[in-house]
């Protein structure tokens, strides 16, 4: 039996189709609406992360609380002044700051009223408010006597 290559006539007439256009011709308004969102996201995401993880400066500070409110529209964080003076009788000094934790802004409710210190760390460059409105974190607080 002879070697006879098996073709049929319908192969022989066939015409080679034209390749398919490449992934990006085909999706480009998917590719771009994803690359318009996404890229913005995670930017914004390592920013966030980065700032929120780099601390700038940390210390503490004493004082009388004398306001504590829990404040946001969507991401509520604790916002608080502590009364700092230098010498019974003069004018205290504001310092603003935000607390996230709020086992700790418990802690700060349940001694407000006499003498605390709060160890704060500072974040610089958190680009929303969301975190907290001031760029002094919270972390603990301790009552004086």
């Amino acid at each position: 039996m002879p070697d006879v290559p098996e073709s049929s006539p319908a192969q022989a007439t066939e015409t080679p189709l034209p390749p398919r256009p490449s992934l990006l011709r085909r999706h480009w308004g998917k590719m771009t609406l994803l690359t318009i969102v996404f890229v913005p996201l995670i930017g914004m995401s390592l920013w966030v992360g980065i700032t929120l993880t780099y601390t700038y400066s940390d210390g503490t500070r004493t004082g009388f609380v004398q306001k504590l409110s829990r404040k946001g529209w969507l991401c509520k964080t604790w916002e608080g002044e502590l009364a700092m003076t230098t010498v019974p009788g003069t004018a205290p000094q504001i310092y603003s700051f935000s607390v996230r934790s709020d086992s700790v802004a418990r802690e700060i409710e349940k001694i407000q009223g006499s003498q605390v210190t709060l160890h704060y760390k500072e974040h610089r460059g958190v680009p929303t408010s969301c975190f907290g409105e001031t760029q002094y974190y919270v972390d603990g607080v301790r009552g004086t006597k």
